[in-house]
């Protein structure tokens, strides 16, 4: 819990307000830190369309809660990721026993 609130302070504190993400913020603290988790996420959208999505009260901004969404959606869509390629290396072990009789 404490590195996802430092890591959104590591960005939050960069320009205006102290305690949300600009699109500026945002986009860095994607690349930065959510690029490798992102390949999971099936729809992949701009930045302008995910900053869209979250910003409940449309004030431009981010807080954190607003953020908590996406990366709640990543940790979701990188969960079932996992266990697809958990079932592909179980399919393909199967394969390979019937290969071996």
């Amino acid at each position: 819990m404490d590195v996802i609130i430092d890591v959104f302070h590591q960005y939050s504190r960069r320009e205006g307000d102290r305690d949300t993400l600009t699109k500026t913020e945002l986009k860095l603290l994607i690349e930065k830190q959510l690029a490798n988790y992102l390949k999971h996420v099936k729809c992949s959208a701009t930045i302008d369309e995910i900053m869209k999505d979250l910003d409940m009260n449309r004030d431009a901004q981010l807080s954190f809660s607003e953020v908590m969404l996406l990366i709640t959606r990543v940790t979701i869509a990188t969960h079932e990721h996992l266990h697809d390629v958990e079932n592909q290396q179980q399919q393909q072990h199967k394969h390979q026993q019937q290969h071996h009789h």
